[in-house]
């Protein structure tokens, strides 16, 4: 796909979630739609995956380890016909496989389960180091939230990551600004992750998170890095796409409306 038709990918991708939490009357949209693209430029060009063949072993994995973000991740999977779209309206429902945080058990295409924070990401270097010593080829790429770093097993994690030289991992921040109680600066800040990020021995870049070709552009890079992890401070805005969303911390974790659906819509322009 060419930037612009990933980028009406990603638009459908946000509009999906938020009908999803909204049928759920729960969820997190502020979030979702902050990664809505880097989900997007994964899912549909990067990472190789099959949904004919949704266990092969060599395919590439990811890990949500910002699982409650998981409607952005359902939306895209819906999209790659992993399963049925008209599974999203049933999400957080009772007896559904698209639960509140991701179940690699029982949702097609889900490849860890995670949904306490920090934990995603320790899973995810666990896989990358499997990779090789099982001698496969296969990437592995994990979303954090700039909120789930605040977490201490993440810089375990990433300490773990450095020390094997797992080059096959690409770790990406969703760098929104934003968590459930306030600002970062406000709640426990997140001031010059660069230089925090190079410190641990990655291959750190930073990006718009929300910029097609930029997420192209760094995806690129990390597959040349090969004596080091890499990790992509994508710098993105929570609640991106829709007006009254954006930048607003009460969105972390509110379902809109109908009528507020229908205007995301509108927006959206899906």
């Amino acid at each position: 796909m060419n930037s612009k038709e990933l980028a009406t990918v990603a638009a459908k991708i946000r509009y999906e979630a938020l009908d999803a939490i909204t049928c759920a009357g729960t969820g997190h949209p502020g979030g979702s739609l902050s990664m809505a693209d880097i989900i997007t430029v994964l899912y549909f060009e990067v990472m190789n995956v099959d949904p004919k063949h949704p266990d092969d072993p060599d395919r590439d994995r990811f890990v949500l380890s910002k699982g409650h973000a998981c409607p952005a991740l359902y939306a895209a999977l819906a999209e790659r016909v992993f399963f049925d779209k008209k599974e999203l309206k049933r999400l957080r429902h009772l007896d559904s496989f698209l639960q509140g945080h991701p179940d690699m058990k029982h949702t097609p295409g889900v490849d860890m389960s995670t949904g306490s924070l920090g934990q995603g990401i320790s899973a995810a270097c666990g896989i990358a180091l499997a990779a090789r010593l099982q001698k496969r080829s296969y990437r592995v790429y994990t979303v954090l939230g700039d909120g789930e770093i605040d977490e201490g097993q993440v810089w375990e994690a990433l300490m773990f990551a450095k020390h094997y030289k797992l080059s096959n991992l690409t770790v990406i921040l969703d760098h929104n600004g934003l968590q459930i109680d306030g600002s970062n600066d406000e709640v426990m800040s997140v001031a010059n992750p660069v230089d925090r990020f190079e410190s641990f021995g990655f291959n750190v870049i930073e990006i718009d998170g929300n910029d097609i070709d930029s997420l192209l552009a760094s995806f690129s890079l990390a597959r040349k890095c090969t004596d080091k992890p890499t990790l992509i401070v994508a710098n993105t805005v929570k609640g991106k796409g829709v007006s009254f969303m954006e930048n607003r911390v009460g969105w972390h974790g509110k379902a809109p409306s109908a009528d507020e659906l229908a205007k995301a819509k509108e927006e959206l322009g899906v």
